[in-house]
């Protein structure tokens, strides 16, 4: 897969975005961060999230995914060639979330 296949939209202060970069890591993809400032927003993250604006946003071909729980869950989804990184049991996977949103790094 090609870096330019996968862009992470994220500020470098956040733990949202350091959450999808480990999730990207742990699978081994290639991405490239775009380095945000939140007092000046770009126009690819306002077009990527037009309803709140917020990172982090993950683009994957063409296409955004926003909130880090949920774009953690699509990288694991998607990308199945590399050990999963949430549990099958779905169970689990319901208590596992449940972790990703109440506990900051």
């Amino acid at each position: 897969m090609a870096k330019n296949d996968l862009k992470l939209l994220g500020a470098w202060f956040s733990p949202f975005p350091l959450r999808v970069q480990i999730a990207l890591n742990l699978k081994g993809l290639e991405y490239e961060f775009v380095e945000e400032t939140l007092d000046s927003k770009s126009e690819l993250l306002l077009k990527s999230n037009p309803v709140h604006k917020k990172i982090p946003v993950l683009i994957h071909a063409d296409k955004p995914i926003c909130e880090s729980a949920i774009i953690v869950q699509y990288i694991d989804e998607v990308w199945t060639n590399s050990p999963s990184i949430l549990p099958s049991n779905a169970y689990d996977r319901a208590i596992a979330r449940i972790h990703i949103d109440h506990i900051t790094l």
